[in-house]
């Protein structure tokens, strides 16, 4: 929080020369822009009146000359606000096929254009990462030296922009994308103008690549299985074939659809979400020694160590605290599917982060603003801050072992095995 203190006339003078030498610092950076743009777009018209040298009219006179200038306008830059006074060309050339006017276009600074493309970039990032619609003019008016464009109108076209992509989305073909691993989860993002939470419905990909990419988002009834069974048939109707395996949290439906949509993928469950339903069946003074038990099994350095730690915790906590320890042992063998596929792979496997950590900022953004106002936009939100955030994905670890997953091949405690019909190991193409 900012405190005012006053101070003597010395430092009230030294402010003032700060804040002067500050103020001629972002004058001369908009003048330097100023002074580069006006020469750029002079080049460019220089250059489209030279092509053009050698059209004449009847009367020997020139198609294609300046005329004067435009009226100045102002374009907001990264540098702050600049007025622009663009050259205009006076263009009497007619189109051969219809007739028509032939007309310059500034490629550099379009007619419409009244934000350089880096603003227009930052202003929806702004808007998704926390800084309410009625804040931009107070915010970065200052920031820029103009307030223009930056209304809240303009982020309410963006976000229908952003609800019509969002289902472009969700109707596009899956069938020439495969993809190996899936991992699922639900979010609840409260709705400002209705009583009900909007429940997102996610699934994040690895493709054969090794790249993580969404699925697909959606909304559905509080994760029920016949939402998620909706869902999955849709990816399914649109090409999506089987996963390999899938990981998510063991208290969604999810599980119930997966097996009747796509019965052949394997399943294994987030330790994120077990752990913290292990230790909220345990008092606080148990859970320093159940966290360092439970590191003992996923932590393991193989499937025989996981499950010998399995039975230590039971043996540790099982007399006082059966239904905490039925939560590994009913779950177990899911909970370990992850050591049948390639060791570098399994850091990625036993959670659902992926996820978790992308709607970090969604959760961010709606609190910030109490919730999208509608369903719609809730949406469309969301699947805006998962493409920013889809941009800074890095590949699985070993990537190149994706594909032999896909193909079938077979992994002991993450190594690589020779397949039971031939007599050398799988190598990736």
């Amino acid at each position: 929080m900012l405190t005012i203190v006053a101070g003597d006339d010395s430092n009230d003078r030294g402010g003032a020369t700060a804040e002067g030498s500050s103020s001629l610092i972002d004058e001369i950076v908009r003048e330097g822009a100023r002074r580069m743009l006006a020469e750029a777009l002079r080049a460019e018209v220089d250059a489209y009146i030279g092509q053009f040298t050698g059209e004449l009219d009847e009367q020997g006179r020139r198609l294609v000359v300046r005329n004067g200038y435009h009226e100045p306008r102002e374009v907001l830059t990264s540098a702050g606000a600049v007025e622009v006074t663009v050259p205009r060309v006076n263009d009497k050339r007619t189109d051969s096929v219809t007739g028509e006017r032939e007309r310059f276009s500034s490629a550099i600074l379009p007619p419409w254009a009244r934000k350089t493309p880096k603003v227009t970039e930052v202003l929806p990032l702004l808007y998704l990462h926390g800084l309410s619609s009625g804040d931009f003019v107070p915010a970065l008016g200052q920031f820029l030296g103009s307030a223009k464009g930056l209304s809240a109108a303009v982020i309410t076209k963006l976000t229908e922009q952003w609800k019509a992509e969002q289902r472009a989305f969700c109707e596009r073909d899956l069938s020439t994308v495969d993809y190996v691993y899936l991992w699922a989860d639900g979010i609840h993002v409260n709705i400002r103008l209705e009583e009900q939470k909007l429940c997102l419905l996610v699934m994040i990909g690895v493709r054969a690549d090794g790249r993580k990419e969404l699925i697909s988002l959606t909304d559905g009834y509080r994760e029920s299985t016949e939402s998620w069974a909706d869902l999955l048939r849709d990816c399914k109707r649109r090409g999506m074939n089987a996963p390999v395996l899938a990981a998510g949290d063991g208290a969604l439906g999810f599980w119930g659809a997966l097996r009747e949509v796509f019965p052949d993928t394997r399943e294994q469950r987030c330790w994120f979400h077990k752990i913290a339903n292990v230790l909220s069946a345990l008092p606080k003074s148990a859970h320093p020694g159940a966290k360092k038990a439970l590191a003992e099994i996923w932590n393991a350095e193989d499937k025989r160590h996981a499950l010998d730690a399995v039975t230590a915790f039971e043996a540790l906590y099982g007399a006082k605290f059966g239904k905490a320890v039925a939560k590994i042992t009913d779950d177990v063998e899911e909970l370990l599917t992850f050591y049948d596929y390639p060791a570098e792979h399994w850091i990625h496997l036993r959670t659902t982060n992926p996820i978790e950590s992308t709607f970090a900022t969604v959760r961010h953004r709606t609190k910030v603003t109490k919730g999208p106002g509608s369903r719609a936009a809730g949406l469309a939100m969301a699947f805006k801050l998962i493409e920013s955030a889809q941009s800074r994905w890095r590949l699985v670890n070993a990537p190149h072992l994706v594909a032999l997953v896909r193909a079938g091949a077979r992994f002991e405690n993450g190594k690589l095995v020779e397949r039971h019909d031939e007599n050398t190991p799988l190598t990736a193409a």
